[in-house]
């Protein structure tokens, strides 16, 4: 006797954003990406269709960092002072799919450097590689909303991801993004109102942008508050596949901002019982990718190699078809 198993069936999908525009297209990517698209809950292939798979974009910044622990700073100490050359280094040696470029150097207490500085960092790094790219500022609003309209009027046809919009200062962003066709990252601080809110504002400036946004639900590291952030992007993940055109967007995390920046991950001398730094972190910064993963991820920026090479094999692992 045949059993019948029972499927939940969803009204509706994740938005699919393209990133990265080719020579036919207006840009110079060698392809481009596609995300989101979902019909299903991640990796339910029997229960829907999984369209694309989450891609990996490696963290560079625009000038050394000071504050890196070896272990992940011998990955790039030959490029630390090229960005081109470090994001090349992301792309052939270790397996990229984009580049999440960020530009620590125009941080006012750091170097302060100029809209025309970074313009020409992100033309070299363009050059370099042909994956698409992410662009962040240093994380300072001002500074930022001063070189955000350069930066995009520079990479005009080529789809980058720019970040960050937020509830309090989405505009100058979403303008960049609607002026030079680019797509939004639009971030939330965990919470599932201020996201949709969020997307609501910044499709009412431009409805077309609203085909091009990215949530970034903001993402908290394994042990530091992951569970909280994974019903959040759940709740949104339900929102989409039952209709709400608000939250059916690609999500995307910042993994490597938020492991990197706990204890457990940069200290050489920790606790006893934690082991080898090096081992750690590395453990730290994919166990959190793959929980956020099953959560609905579709971008995770990423900073260990090893730890990449750990969480690109689960990826295609979970991209097997499981379909009865």
């Amino acid at each position: 006797m045949a059993v019948e198993i029972l499927k939940e069936k969803y009204r509706s999908s994740v938005r699919e954003v393209v990133l990265g525009a080719t020579k036919e297209e207006g840009g110079t990517r060698a392809h481009t990406i596609k995300v989101g698209g979902e019909t299903a809950l991640p990796f339910l292939h029997f229960e829907g269709k999984i369209p694309n798979r989450p891609v990996v974009a490696m963290e560079v910044l625009d000038m050394a960092p000071e504050d890196w622990p070896p272990s992940v700073k011998s990955f790039f100490e030959d490029v630390y002072n090229d960005p081109a050359a470090w994001a090349k280094k992301c792309v052939d040696e270790y397996g990229a799919d984009m580049i999440a470029l960020r530009f620590k150097s125009a941080d006012p207490d750091l170097k302060n450097a100029s809209a025309e500085d970074c313009v020409a960092t992100l033309k070299k790094v363009l050059e370099a590689v042909g994956v698409p790219l992410i662009i962040y500022g240093c994380g300072k609003t001002e500074k930022d909303n001063e070189i955000i309209g350069p930066l995009a009027e520079a990479g005009e046809g080529e789809n980058l991801l720019l970040g960050v919009a937020e509830q309090e200062n989405f505009k100058p962003v979403a303008s960049a993004a609607m002026a030079y066709k680019h797509s939004v990252i639009a971030q939330s601080p965990i919470d599932i109102n201020i996201a949709k809110q969020l997307n609501i504002l910044i499709s009412e400036l431009s409805t077309p942008l609203l085909e091009r946004i990215v949530i970034d639900p903001t993402i908290a590291a394994l042990g530091y508050g992951i569970e909280y952030s994974y019903s959040i992007m759940e709740r949104a993940r339900f929102g989409a596949l039952n209709g709400d055109r608000m939250l059916a967007m690609p999500m995307i995390g910042n993994v490597s901002q938020e492991v990197w920046s706990k204890k457990e991950a940069f200290l050489e001398e920790g606790e006893p019982t934690w082991g080898d730094q090096a081992e750690r972190s590395l453990a730290w910064e994919a166990a959190t990718s793959m929980a956020l993963l099953q959560a609905g991820m579709d971008i995770l920026v990423m900073r260990n190699p090893e730890s990449v090479k750990i969480v690109k094999k689960q990826i295609d692992d979970l991209m097997q078809d499981n379909s009865y």
